[in-house]
């Protein structure tokens, strides 16, 4: 998910995949954009100057877009890139994708909700955190009618199958979350890029994501900057006792390779060990983590992430929280 090479070769059929099962009905212009890319040999060839995790379709688009370039056009986009290479090839080789879609939250809720309660969550991949504040959004589920705060943004969130739809919100009393480059909401230049991030016709995930830094300003989550498999132990350490321990992550392991998906996933068992009643939330692309790719009862929708409860597949969702299905 999120197009990110796994050989030299795959570069072309990675931006096609991407148009055809991402971007296709979601944004037209990134669509026409990664169509036209994986048919351009010498477009191809820059990316290809760049680390295989560099080379991804949302990261090249972003880092166009907060430079400025055009994204209407393939033949303006294409000069663009090709004056500016240099600038776009620095902005990607520092930068990562850490799209901070507070949507998500609505993906994640009827498990929190459904928890022992209060809940102490640690995010892994945090970006800027927005994940972190899932008790002060407002969600609407289908035609339900919405919970939570009056004044809160409402998160909209289609439902298929036996979805446990909330009635309540989660009570969290510690929030954390790691990330190998935090970004800061009070800093404009990282929210800046965050914006960039945002494809372009989602002009309702720019206001979200402008509600969702007021929230994170206003009440900062402790972000711990480092590699994920190095400083989840010392952070969980941390987490109330008295308190359900959530970690979650969401679209972040596909960038670790299979040993570290291993590691990482052999850490969750022990701290489960070590702290029982520890609940693993996972929603990644369906082939990222072999326990709960094993599992699934049936092949993913094209585009769908699954979310799973301790390995254990419970929905296919939609990558920015607009939808679940329940199995």
């Amino acid at each position: 998910m999120h197009g990110i090479p796994r050989s030299d070769e795959a570069l072309a059929r990675t931006y096609h995949d991407f148009a055809v099962n991402e971007a296709a009905g979601r944004s037209p212009a990134y669509e026409r954009l990664c169509r036209a890319v994986s048919a351009d040999a010498e477009v191809l060839a820059l990316l290809g100057t760049l680390p295989l995790a560099k080379r991804q379709p949302n990261l090249l688009l972003g880092a166009v877009r907060l430079l400025g370039g055009p994204v209407d056009d393939y033949p303006a986009f294409r000069g663009w890139l090709l004056e500016h290479w240099p600038a776009a090839r620095e902005q990607m080789l520092a930068r990562s994708t850490q799209t901070n879609e507070a949507a998500r939250c609505a993906l994640l809720l009827p498990v929190l909700a459904a928890l022992p309660q209060p809940l102490a969550l640690l995010e892994v991949g945090a970006s800027a955190g927005l994940c972190l504040y899932p008790d002060r959004f407002r969600y609407r589920y289908g035609e339900r009618d919405p919970i939570g705060p009056a004044g809160g943004p409402l998160l909209a969130c289609t439902v298929d199958g036996p979805t446990p739809v909330p009635d309540r919100l989660p009570h969290v009393v510690w929030r954390a979350g790691i990330d190998l480059n935090p970004l800061d909401v009070t800093d404009p230049a990282d929210v800046r890029w965050l914006e960039s991030l945002i494809w372009p016709e989602h002009h309702d995930r720019r206001e979200r994501l402008t509600a969702a830094a007021a929230i994170a300003a206003a009440d900062p989550p402790l972000l711990v900057r480092g590699d994920l498999n190095e400083a989840l132990p010392r952070l969980a350490e941390q987490a109330p006792a008295a308190a359900t321990l959530v970690v979650f992550h969401t679209a972040v392991l596909a960038y670790l390779d299979a040993a570290g998906v291993d590691r990482f996933t052999g850490q969750l068992t022990e701290l489960t060990r070590r702290r029982p009643g520890t609940v693993w939330l996972s929603n990644e692309a369906p082939r990222v983590v072999p326990q709960v790719a094993d599992r699934l009862p049936r092949p993913a929708p094209p585009g769908r992430f699954v979310l799973a409860v301790d390995g254990r597949p419970v929905a296919f969702t939609m990558p920015h929280g607009q939808g679940v299905d329940w199995l």
